[in-house]
């Protein structure tokens, strides 16, 4: 009799935690300098929003995190700041990282009763972190409410969400461009062969085109009016139609307003710094891919993702320097948010890609 009492009892358990499993979301994070975009288990990308803080100095208070954040910058009183808490894709600001991710978190499961079991969450991040910083953001997820956390690196959630197979013996190449680091990387076998880590990227694309107005035309502009030039008429490559826009700004001659008229000859100018270093990095990890991956690699071309692979003409530049195929895969910016999720929806047969925690040291 005690024995079929038992048996009930665990069969009972059992399906409570099926159950409970089930209707727990488990979340999948791109936790990224610009922007950060959450994957949801069964539901696609719900969440992207900037990866900005609003804080009230005076207090400690937080005041607003994501879109509402990013319209203070460069707009608040002297005791509120609007700031970023990643700085080249890593922790800068551990407490304010975790009421970020816990703020997601909470947007994610603000529907749910509190019975529920706190979700998975996979994050993906730069492949050159040191481990204290992979700590760190195992921390700052587990502190702001995860059951457990993974860590993936963004070339390979990248090329996971462009569909390559990283798992096969075959050499994948991807270029990963997002806002504060640019990641290049050859995957086989569902390992990285060969990386680098840039902290050139869209951010530092930013301050080259500011820098060049202050230079050039003795304009001084935000970072928001340059990353808004970037995108309207920035290249990489000559264009066939000549691009203008309009850009306003201080004179600091006369430190008066201005206006002039920029083209897109101007800014490839100001972008060519950077986009050198990235193609350098590119002809780098080239020359240290084995023979046979670098064949498979001629063959299948190399993914641009990221919203730095939007670059008019960035593709080009890059074929014409390494002479193979580029290809610029399919909405680029939602790369490694897709790829953590693929990874999440068969986590038991996508463990390799995962970055091992299990040795890591916990934070002093």
């Amino acid at each position: 009799m005690n024995r079929a009492v038992n048996n009930i009892k665990k069969l009972s358990q059992n399906l409570s935690g099926k159950v409970f499993g089930q209707l727990s979301k488990d979340i999948g994070i791109d936790l990224g300098t610009a922007n950060t975009l959450v994957y949801v288990s069964g539901s696609g990308i719900m969440i992207n929003e900037p990866s900005v803080v609003a804080m009230n100095n005076r207090t400690g208070q937080i005041l607003a995190i994501g879109k509402e954040a990013k319209r203070m910058v460069g707009r608040t009183p002297g005791h509120i700041v609007a700031t970023r808490p990643l700085v080249d894709g890593v922790v800068n600001d551990f407490e304010v990282t975790e009421h970020m991710l816990k703020y997601f978190i909470d947007q994610v499961h603000k529907e749910s009763f509190s019975l529920l079991p706190r979700p998975r969450v996979l994050i993906g991040i730069p492949s050159g972190v040191t481990e204290v910083e992979k700590r760190a953001v195992i921390d700052a997820a587990m502190n702001a409410g995860a059951r457990e956390a993974y860590l993936i690196d963004e070339p390979m959630a990248a090329s996971i969400g462009a569909r390559m197979p990283v798992t096969d013996a075959n050499g994948n190449m991807i270029v990963d461009i997002g806002g504060g680091t640019s990641e290049i990387a050859v995957i086989s076998l569902g390992g990285v062969v060969a990386a680098r880590s840039l902290r050139t990227a869209g951010d530092e694309m930013n301050e080259d085109i500011v820098r060049y107005m202050r230079d050039e035309f003795n304009l001084l502009i935000g970072e928001r009016t340059a990353e808004d030039i970037k995108i309207t008429v920035g290249s990489a490559y000559p264009q066939k139609t000549k691009l203008t826009m309009k850009v306003r700004g201080r004179n600091l001659v006369t430190g008066l307003p201005s206006e002039i008229v920029v083209t897109d000859e101007h800014i490839r100018d100001a972008l060519s710094r950077s986009v050198r270093i990235i193609v350098n990095a590119i002809k780098t990890i080239i020359e240290e891919t084995p023979p046979e991956l670098l064949a498979d690699v001629m063959q299948h071309g190399i993914i641009l993702a990221g919203g730095g692979g939007l670059t008019r003409g960035l593709d080009k530049l890059i074929a014409n320097e390494t002479k193979m195929p580029v290809m610029k895969m399919e909405d680029p910016l939602t790369a490694v948010v897709r790829g953590t999720g693929i990874v999440l929806e068969d986590l038991d047969n996508l463990r390799e890609v995962l970055i091992d925690t299990d040795k890591m040291a916990p934070l002093r």
